[in-house]
């Protein structure tokens, strides 16, 4: 875990002055069946995309709100880096992609009956997005429509 002090100046100075939401009480749905029935998808904010998909805009003023839809039978190897943030180092997530997105760790609790199944698909945002109101008035409803469309029964948020 890396120090606040560790930071550029830069980033330090917009931080200390960045307007944080809180949200109390967080929102909390129990899973509606046991884990090892339940059909599971991950949601990562690495900003990954696969072969053939256009990559986030990181010049889009308070950050690119949007998703990508990551197809669980895609390569994990196969999967483009496309963050924004110059905050962390992105080396590791790059040489093993399920860092962010664990999606041949989902498919093993599945072969090991953990979990009922892996979805179909699998989403990815931009991380750093720090104009969220677009994001949470139209991007996150939209894909927890696909979520539930998809009779998800437990999405694993992987925060980058």
């Amino acid at each position: 875990m890396g120090d606040f002090s560790e930071f550029p100046l830069k980033y330090r100075i917009f931080l200390r002055g960045y307007p944080w939401r809180r949200i109390s009480p967080v929102p909390f749905t129990a899973p509606r069946v046991p884990l090892r029935e339940s059909r599971l998808a991950l949601v990562s904010s690495a900003g990954f995309t696969a072969p053939g998909q256009e990559p986030f805009d990181p010049e889009r003023r308070g950050g690119d709100v949007s998703f990508r839809e990551i197809p669980d039978a895609t390569p994990v190897a196969s999967l483009a880096d496309s963050h924004r943030s110059e905050v962390f180092d992105h080396t590791a997530m790059r040489r093993d992609p399920n860092l962010a997105l664990p999606i041949d760790r989902a498919r093993e609790l599945a072969a090991r009956g953990e979990i009922g199944s892996v979805n179909a698909r699998h989403l990815s945002f931009m991380g750093s997005i720090t104009a969220p109101g677009r994001l949470v008035k139209h991007s996150a409803p939209a894909a927890a429509e696909i979520l539930s469309g998809d009779e998800v029964d437990v999405a694993l948020l992987i925060p980058v």
